[in-house]
Parts: structure tokens; C-alpha cells; sequence
């Protein structure tokens, strides 16, 4: 098999955590509970825990003679100062602290524990290793020459944000200096109107940018998690200009960001509504079908839709479907899972129809635990102790900008990820239709992210042996977020693909070829195939039906 990317010899939450973890919700309760029982383990098997404490102890005054037992990882930035390998004091705490890292996993591997229990103690005590690394306290060397450079006054500032953060940011450090981007004027600018809206979406249709257009329109569904403009940040990473500039017809869902008024959306409501949007396409362009496109929950939105629309015998309005990181086959073999039990289950759901909602805040702060050394250690000594501002990124302003799920739609996304019900026909029900996948005929291009752990990849591939028709699949070379955002201009785009589609992704990934640049150019080609004949471009928008209402990106994007 080939091999994958180099990863640390320690286990990463970020190899623990997925969508189904953001959706259940990770409970302190749980994590405290795996360290209750890891401590009462201990205590039964004494002469386990006594010979790796010995070892420890022994590693530990190696350490202080002097003695560099454990390599860093050179890919891991908290230690990248010299100072961590260099001058004897913070050799010594950093070796200490690998020491004590490698014999608490050398515990729990060694212990007789069952197999759940040890993966559920390896991510607990992982989220704890990560937080008391030495780098995250003010004797980190760089806090320390930013104090002196400073005159003390990185510590004023360094408090200062953390008051702030706890006080209007659920005590996280920020991730991005917000005022330095705004959602129409630096963020989502691409010229286009809102043609149409319902209490559920605004559907954005786009400006053209090409000569001639082809025929049949793009209809892309973003997830309901996250607002629409992943797809348009900056002009030199827009999925939409892209678009554009190679001849789709381009419109945009934008969903409304739901209040506890709307906690009885559910998917069929959803499903609904994007069936609407796609038959106002439809109107507004003349032809007779359009090709969908859906990213993450919004590609289980137009699968559903498909289901329906076969259900009916109606899915010829559909010419082909893309779906972008997008799980349909919901088994999920991570630790995490390990904590979403019958009682977790219930609880979520109970949580938000009292809320209404589940807000999106909490969704960010178990995405935030994915990769805590990335998105909340990172800036803790970022923000508190250099006192710097977080920086000005696009993308994490995207990530932070947070929609809220109506109650409805997270009791079926946990359901959904509880049955897993669309890997055998009939197994879920949509706008009062039996879903059969196999039955849904229409062409589909899929594309997974190889280092993607919110869906991960395997997850993704066996989501596209579940569909009918003609289907493709992509492995790129990025993240969740990042596979979508890989546009031609970027010199570390690459992919995988292999065009025989078997029924285990290992074997697919051993025989497939590695392809430099972007998915996007092979899925341009693809998409331009079924998209009908060109002809010369319309300018104006809308129709005499369906009038521009205002100017993109319309008004239910800007409500937080």
C-alpha cells in the first residue's frame, strides 16, 4: 500500500474526532468518566502501573543528566525555537515531557484493557498531553523574548485578550481578527443578485464571466452547517469565478442562518426547498436540467433530493451530481464514536428542541478539539502569551462566522449517523418517499480529502459505491476545508485517482496514480461533458418571473 503522509508516533485528536463528534457533541462528563475508570485500572493492576512508572522515572533522570532520549517531530511548530534543543533548561522540560508522553501511551497500549477502553484512554489523555505541553506556558521561550523586547507590555496585552475571550468568546482564543474582513466588501464579492427566496434560502445567481455559457445550469448546495461563501472568499481562490470564467451558468444556495422559530426543519424541509431553487433555475435558464453540486451535509441534501426525485420518476431534472467531502455512508471507526452511546444520542437531541437550535458555537469548539495544538494552542500562546492578534485569514473567518441547525435537522442528522440508513434501499424516508441510492442513475463526481477528519476519506469512497450511475472519485491531497479550496493557481495542489472503483478503498488507493495540480481542472471537463451545448452568453439575470431582488450576497448571509 502506499505510503501515507508522515504522522507523529503519538495518537492526535485530530485522528479521533469527525462530523459525527460535532453533531453528538463531545461531553466533559465522558472524558472525565474514561479518567475515572483509567485510574481505577491502575489501582487494580498495581504491578502494571508500578514498571512503567519505574521506567518513567528512569527515562526522567536520564533527562536531567543531560540526555536527549526522544526526537521532535520537525513538523510539529511549538518546539521549533532553538532554544527547545539548544539551551539546557528547555532541552530538559521538553525531553521530560516526551518521556512522560511516550510512557502513557506505552500504559494504555500494554494494559488489559479492552480495545474500546484503551481507544477512548488514548483520547483523553491525548487532549491532556497536548494542553500541559511546556510550550503553552509563559516560560515558552518565545513568550519570554517578546516579554523582554516588549517591556512587559506583551502581558498586558496577553491578559487583556484573555479577559476579552473569556468574557465574549466561550473562553477560546480567537482564531482570526474579525474586523479585517466584512461578507460582500473583502469576502463574498463576486457580482451576482438574489433571484429568488423563501423562508428556508436565497438562491444568488452570478454575473457570467465568459464569452458563450453553456446550457444547463450549476446549482451549488452548501452544507447547512456553514455559511455559502467557502465557495467565494478571494477572487484568486473562488470556486464560483471559476466557474464563471469557464462558461457555467452559476447559481448559489444561501441558507438562512435558523432561530428557535424554525426548530421543526428537518431534511425533508430542506430537501424541499432545494428542489425549489432548482426548478427556479430551471425557469430562469430554460433548460430542462441542471447539474447539482453539494459540499458535506449539502451533498447528503441533493442525494436525498435525487431519492425523491427517482421516487417520483421525476429525476431527469437532474443532469449530474458533484458531491464535495460528503458522507452518505455514515460508519465512522474512530474513538470518538466510541462516546456517542444510546444515552449521549438522546441527550443532543433533548439539548437542542429545548434550545431550538444547536448553536454553532458549540459545533466550532469540538471542531476547534480536532486539531487543538492547531486551533487553540496555537493562538493561546498567539494571543496570551506574545499578546499578538490573532491573524487576518480568510478561511478562519469563514470557520468562525457560525449558522445554528435547527433541532429538527439535528435529530435527523443523528439518526443519520445512528442507522446509517441510506446503505440499504428504504432505509431513509424523505418528503414521505423510500430512498433507494442505487436507483439514482445520474453521472457523479466525488472528491474526499486524504487528510480530511471530519469525513474521512474511506468514508467518502464508500459514500460513492452506493450511488448509481457513471461515478468518479478523487482523493485530494488536502483537508476538509482545503480539498474544496484547491484552485490551479496553488503549486502544492495534487490528487489521486484510480478510474476501477473496488469495494475496499485500500485496495482503490494502492492501485491508484498520483496526479500533480488541481481536481478542479479534471472536474471542469467532466462537468462541461454534461452541461449541454454552448451558446452566446446572457448577461442579465433573472427573469421576468424571478427579478433580481438585491445585489449579492444578499441579506440571510449576513445574519449571525
Amino acid at each position: 500500500m502506499r505510503e501515507k503522509p508522515a504522522r507523529e508516533s503519538l495518537a492526535t485528536p485530530a485522528a479521533f474526532i469527525n462530523a459525527q463528534s460535532a453533531i453528538t457533541g463531545l461531553r466533559g462528563r465522558d472524558l472525565l468518566s474514561t479518567l475515572r475508570s483509567v485510574a481505577a485500572h491502575g489501582l487494580r493492576n498495581p504491578l502494571h502501573s508500578a514498571r512503567h512508572a519505574l521506567k518513567l522515572g528512569g527515562q526522567l533522570g536520564r533527562v536531567l543528566l543531560g540526555e536527549t532520549l526522544h526526537p521532535t517531530n520537525p513538523q510539529d511548530a511549538r518546539f521549533a525555537d532553538p532554544a527547545w534543543s539548544l539551551n539546557p533548561f528547555y532541552r530538559r522540560s521538553l525531553q521530560a515531557y516526551l518521556s512522560w508522553q511516550k510512557q502513557v501511551k506505552s500504559w494504555i497500549d500494554e494494559s488489559n484493557m479492552s480495545p474500546d477502553d484503551r481507544a477512548r484512554a488514548h483520547f483523553a489523555f491525548t487532549l491532556l498531553n497536548d494542553a500541559v505541553s511546556p510550550s503553552n506556558t509563559l516560560l515558552n521561550p518565545l513568550a519570554v523574548k517578546e516579554l523582554f523586547n516588549s517591556g512587559g507590555n506583551s502581558l498586558v496585552r496577553g491578559i487583556s485578550h484573555l479577559v476579552d475571550d473569556l468574557l465574549h468568546n466561550d473562553g477560546l482564543p480567537r482564531q482570526v481578527t474579525k474586523q479585517a474582513f466584512e461578507v460582500g466588501r473583502t469576502v463574498a464579492t463576486t457580482t451576482g443578485a438574489v433571484v429568488f427566496r423563501n423562508e428556508l434560502l436565497e438562491l444568488i445567481q452570478y454575473k457570467p464571466m465568459s464569452e458563450k455559457q453553456y446550457s444547463k445550469p450549476l446549482l451549488v448546495v452548501p452544507p447547512q452547517i456553514n455559511k455559502y461563501y467557502i465557495f467565494d472568499l478571494s477572487p484568486h481562490n473562488s470556486f464560483v469565478q471559476y466557474a464563471l470564467k469557464n462558461g457555467l451558468q452559476t447559481f448559489m444556495i444561501s441558507w438562512r442562518n435558523p432561530d428557535v422559530r424554525h426548530r421543526e426543519w428537518g431534511l425533508s424541509t430542506y430537501v424541499e426547498a432545494v428542489e425549489e431553487a432548482m426548478n427556479v433555475c430551471r425557469a430562469i435558464t430554460g433548460a430542462r436540467e441542471v447539474n447539482l453540486m453539494g459540499a458535506c451535509a449539502g451533498g447528503l441534501t441533493i442525494a436525498a433530493l435525487q431519492g425523491h426525485l427517482q421516487a417520483k420518476r421525476q429525476l431527469r431534472r437532474v443532469s449530474s451530481a458533484t458531491y464535495l467531502v460528503s458522507l452518505l455512508d455514515s460508519q465512522l471507526d474512530s474513538p470518538a464514536t466510541l462516546f456517542a452511546d444510546e444515552q449521549t444520542l438522546e441527550a443532543a437531541k433533548r439539548r437542542s428542541y429545548q434550545k431550538g437550535v444547536l448553536d454553532g458555537r458549540d459545533m466550532a469548539k469540538v471542531f476547534a478539539w480536532m486539531r487543538p495544538n492547531d486551533l487553540i494552542w496555537s493562538y493561546f500562546v498567539n494571543n496570551y502569551l506574545l499578546g499578538k492578534e490573532p491573524p487576518a485569514f480568510d478561511i478562519l473567518y469563514w470557520n468562525n462566522d457560525n449558522t445554528r441547525l435547527p433541532a429538527a435537522l439535528h435529530g435527523d442528522l443523528l439518526d443519520f449517523f445512528k442507522h446509517n440508513p441510506l446503505t440499504h434501499p428504504g432505509g431513509l424516508e424523505v418528503c414521505g418517499t423510500p430512498i433507494d441510492l442505487q436507483k439514482v442513475t445520474v453521472d457523479s463526481f466525488s472528491v474526499a480529502g486524504i487528510n480530511d477528519h471530519i469525513t474521512p476519506w474511506d468514508a467518502v469512497y464508500r459514500s460513492t459505491l452506493l450511488l448509481g450511475g457513471e461515478r468518479r472519485f478523487v482523493l485530494s491531497n488536502s483537508g476538509h476545508v482545503q480539498s474544496i479550496l484547491n484552485p490551479p493557481s496553488n503549486p502544492k495542489a495534487n490528487y489521486i485517482e484510480n478510474g476501477k472503483l473496488s469495494s475496499d478503498p485500500r485496495a482503490w488507493y494502492y492501485d491508484a496514480k498520483h496526479v500533480d495540480g488541481s481536481w478542479w481542472t479534471q472536474w471542469l471537463g467532466w462537468i462541461q461533458e454534461r452541461s449541454g451545448a454552448q451558446k452566446e452568453t446572457h448577461m442579465a439575470l433573472g427573469n421576468q418571473n424571478y427579478p433580481p431582488m438585491e445585489a449579492a450576497p444578499g441579506t440571510y448571509v449576513r445574519v449571525r
